[in-house]
C-alpha cells in the first residue's frame, strides 16, 4: 500500500443516539443519516470513526456506520441491525456479494464493470470500476482512508485484478484532511495510463489516471449495445459523445456514417482512438462544438440523421439547478427531434438524479407530442446489472427509445 495509509490513525468507536426520524432511517435500512438526526455523540469524532448507533428505548445496537462530521450526511451506514465487526472479513464478504451480482455480465465478452456502486453495494462514498486486470477505486470522502488497507487486497483477490489505482473526487483533491494521492497505484504496477478493455466484444481504452471519474463511463453499456444493434446501414449522430461509446458501437454495428459531437477536443481524440481499435466500414466524423449550438445549426440547415443519440452530462448537480435542467432537457429533445430524419430513431438519456425518471420521460413526451410528428415509444431503460439500485436516491440513469412514423 506504500505510504498512503502507513500513517493512518486507528479509528475511534463513537456511541451515538438518533432522533425518531434518524431511527426510522435505520429501520428502513437507508444508507444515510443526516447530522440533524444525531442527538448524542459520546465523544468528538473524526472522519472514518466507527459510529455505533444505539436505540433510545432498548439501548441496543441497531446499526454501524462511518462518521463524517464535515458532511451533512454525518453517518454513512455500513451495517443495519445488531453489532458487526468492521474488519477485512466484513468488507471481503460485501465485495464477494457484489461480484456475484456481476457474474452474468462477465459472460458477455465484457471485462469492464462497476464492482462496487457506492451505497447500493454497502460502500457509501466509494466506487470501484474494473477495466480488464486493473481496478480503479474512486473515493468521495475521507472516511475511507483508514479502511483502504482492508479493502484493496479483497478487491484484487475477488475480482482477480493485478493492479489497483486510487482516484479522488474533486472535494478530496481540495482537502488537506487526508494523505491520499490521486492516481496513486495502491497495488501492482501500471505500465500505461491507458488500459484496454472489452465491452460486449468491442475494444475501448480508459485513462485510469487522468480520465473523468475512473476513466470511462460504464453505466450506459447496455444502451450502447442497443444503439449498435439499431445502427446497421444508418447515419448516426452521437451528441455529447465523450470517449465515443455510442459512436464506436454504432460503427461496429454497421453504421454507414457516424458524427460525434463534444465540446472537448481531447474527448474527440479519445473517441477516434477507440474507434481505431476496432474494424468497421463506415465513416467517422467528429465535431468540436457546444452541443446545443451545433444541433441548432444542423436544424437550421435541415441536416437529419437516421439515428440520433442525446446523452448529456448531469444537468442538475445541485437541487437549485433542477428547474434549469428540465428546461435544457426540453430544449435538447426539441433539437433532437428536428435533426432526426423520416422514420428515424431518437434516443434520449438523462443521468441527473435530481430529475426523476417520471419527470424526464414526461418532458420528452410533451416535446414529441408537440412536434406534430407521429412517433412510437419503443423502450425505456434504466440501470445496467453492475449499477444496482437499493435506495431511491441511488437511481439516476434513464433512457428512452423513440421511432418516428413519418
Amino acid at each position: 500500500m506504500g505510504d498512503t495509509t502507513a500513517k493512518n490513525r486507528e479509528p475511534k468507536r463513537l456511541a451515538i443516539k438518533l432522533s425518531a426520524a434518524g431511527e426510522r432511517s435505520i429501520h428502513t435500512e437507508h444508507p444515510w443519516i443526516f447530522s440533524d438526526s444525531i442527538e448524542k455523540v459520546s465523544k468528538d469524532g473524526n472522519a472514518g470513526d466507527l459510529a455505533i448507533i444505539f436505540s433510545k428505548r432498548a439501548n441496543s445496537v441497531i446499526g454501524v456506520g462511518l462518521y463524517d462530521p464535515s458532511s451533512p450526511i454525518a453517518i454513512k451506514m455500513l451495517h443495519h441491525g445488531s453489532g458487526a465487526t468492521i474488519d477485512a472479513a466484513f468488507f471481503r464478504k460485501k465485495i464477494q456479494r457484489a461480484f456475484a451480482l456481476r457474474m452474468p455480465l462477465l459472460k458477455t465478452k465484457t471485462n469492464s464493470y462497476r464492482l462496487l456502486f457506492g451505497e447500493n453495494d454497502g460502500f457509501p462514498g466509494l466506487i470501484v470500476d474494473v477495466y480488464n486486470d486493473t481496478a480503479v477505486i474512486k473515493v468521495y470522502s475521507e472516511i475511507w482512508e483508514p479502511y483502504l488497507p482492508l479493502i484493496v487486497p479483497a478487491i484484487s483477490t475477488v475480482a482477480g485484478t493485478e493492479t489497483v489505482v486510487l482516484r479522488l473526487s474533486r472535494k478530496l483533491l481540495q482537502s488537506k484532511n487526508h494523505k491520499l494521492g490521486d492516481g496513486q497505484v495502491l497495488l501492482g504496477t501500471l505500465d500505461s495510463e491507458e488500459v484496454e478493455f472489452l465491452e460486449h466484444g468491442i475494444r475501448f481504452t480508459a485513462n485510469v489516471i487522468k480520465g473523468h471519474k475512473t476513466g470511462y463511463f460504464l453505466d450506459h453499456r447496455h444502451n450502447r449495445k442497443k444503439v449498435g444493434a439499431l445502427a446497421k446501414g444508418k447515419t448516426v449522430l452521437d451528441v455529447f459523445c465523450y470517449a465515443g461509446g455510442f459512436s464506436v458501437h454504432a460503427l461496429v454495428g454497421g453504421a454507414k456514417q457516424v458524427t460525434s459531437i463534444d465540446i472537448s477536443e481531447q474527448a474527440l481524440e479519445v473517441a477516434k482512438a477507440n474507434g481505431a481499435l476496432n474494424s468497421f466500414t463506415g465513416t467517422h466524423q467528429v465535431v468540436a462544438n457546444d452541443a446545443f449550438a451545433e444541433l441548432a445549426d444542423m436544424a437550421k440547415e435541415n441536416r437529419t440523421f437516421n439515428l440520433v443519440v442525446l446523452d448529456p452530462p448531469s444537468l442538475a448537480s445541485k437541487k437549485d439547478q433542477t428547474a434549469i435542467a428540465k428546461k435544457k432537457y426540453e430544449q435538447l429533445a426539441q433539437l433532437g427531434a428536428k435533426v432526426t430524419g423520416k422514420n428515424g430513431y431518437l434516443v434520449v438519456a438523462s443521468c441527473s438524479s435530481r430529475v426523476p425518471a417520471t419527470d424526464f420521460f414526461e418532458i420528452v413526451k410533451k416535446v414529441l407530442d408537440a412536434s406534430g410528428r407521429k412517433y412510437k415509444l419503443l423502450e425505456q431503460t434504466y440501470h445496467d446489472t453492475d449499477h444496482p439500485v437499493t435506495f431511491p436516491e441511488g437511481s439516476y440513469l434513464k433512457c428512452g427509445y423513440y421511432q418516428f412514423k413519418d
